[in-house]
């Protein structure tokens, strides 16, 4: 973030100061001048949070089933500059860009003594960061402690209903667990830097050419996934019994895997394939933080579980830096030979019509047992 930052005050802009103070501005208004970091953050999560198909399905619900106080509820981090700027008809192309530029950077700070966080956002030409002494000929320039630390992301990634149920919980998570005590905050795994031009170089040439990852790559992402858990399998064979073990960790997420909603799960599927014939096994092992409303009635539907939980029923997630075992008991014929396979699925949806944009499938072991 310092490196973008700095180079922000570098470049020479071809609209004046003035110019920007109508804010929140569209995310091509900026990725006109930063077009790389534009590319990068419209392939993010954050950029499609109001484009994704799911997310219309599930607004569409919790109008339908709880009225517009639950649809603002929704928007409030799908799209909070509809919200701020009170266009919840969404008439706006700002409107329709998620997470955008704007949003984030015009966060002064964040106020977390009421039930929930709640960001302190000024729509001008002064963009807010991480570092103080940045100057820029294209807008003012303020220093936000705030966007040194995990604060910036809690406004959305901490909720409570309106029961005062910690709908999500991932701030708390990081916050309580070892990677907050190690200093490392959301950025450090989130918006780690890669290469490229902070500023385009039609508008001004820099020495520096690194930037913050603004992809945000999460849990959608395989290779964010495959960074989180670690996995190991093992076999042991006594006659015609088969004993797997499956060790998995939470070697690299901050917070409990799966996080945010309460509808994500993570699923670890173990095969046993016999060649030339025989029995087949399969068996899953779920991890989830499952809710309830005030009935005990389970939740599986994204806006029931906003609006509706009241009670965890269990919670079987990986904590950071846990090492969790596994063992399954197979039968396997002396002599036989046979696959065995275990694949974790990490699955965010069951309102998805495809089993592509229902999980992703980030892990996989295998083995020949004979």
């Amino acid at each position: 973030m310092r490196k973008i930052l700095v180079l922000l005050g570098l470049f020479t802009a071809v609209v004046p100061l003035a110019a920007q103070t109508h804010a929140p501005q569209s995310a091509e208004y900026c990725g006109d001048c930063h077009r790389e970091i534009y590319d990068g953050w419209k392939q993010s999560v954050h950029a499609r949070a109001m484009e994704s198909r799911l997310f219309q399905d599930a607004l569409k619900m919790a109008a339908a089933d709880f009225g517009n106080d639950a649809r603002k509820i929704c928007l409030r981090c799908h799209s909070p500059a509809s919200v701020l700027t009170d266009d919840l008809a969404l008439t706006r192309k700002v409107s329709w860009e998620g997470v955008t530029c704007d949003y984030c950077h015009s966060i002064r700070d964040v106020n977390t003594t009421g039930t929930n966080p709640v960001a302190r956002v000024e729509f001008t030409g002064v963009k807010s960061g991480p570092y103080p002494d940045v100057v820029s000929p294209a807008h003012g320039t303020a220093f936000s402690n705030v966007h040194t630390t995990s604060l910036v992301c809690i406004s959305c990634h901490e909720y409570k209903n309106s029961l005062g149920f910690p709908v999500l919980t991932t701030f708390t998570e990081w916050k309580d667990g070892p990677y907050s005590k190690e200093g490392q905050q959301c950025q450090s795994c989130h918006m780690f830097t890669a290469k490229g031009n902070v500023v385009d170089p039609r508008v001004k040439t820099v020495a520096e050419n690194s930037v913050n990852l603004h992809q945000m790559p999460g849990s959608h992402s395989v290779d964010q996934l495959n960074k989180a858990i670690r996995g190991q399998m093992s076999a042991l064979r006594d006659g015609d019994h088969l004993q797997v073990t499956v060790k998995l960790t939470n070697a690299g997420a901050g917070h409990y895997v799966p996080t945010g909603s309460p509808i994500r799960q993570l699923i670890l599927e173990v095969r046993l394939e016999p060649y030339g014939g025989g029995k087949s096994y399969r068996e899953e092992r779920r991890y989830a933080r499952t809710v309830a409303d005030q009935k005990g009635a389970i939740l599986d539907r994204e806006h029931l579980a906003f609006v509706k939980a009241a009670k965890v029923v269990s919670d079987t997630r990986l904590a950071p830096k846990e090492t969790r075992v596994e063992t399954f008991n197979f039968e396997l014929p002396p002599g036989k030979r046979a696959r065995l396979e275990a694949i974790l699925r990490y699955y965010y949806s069951p309102m998805a019509s495809t089993e592509a944009q229902q999980e992703v499938r980030f892990l996989s072991l295998s083995q020949i047992v004979q």
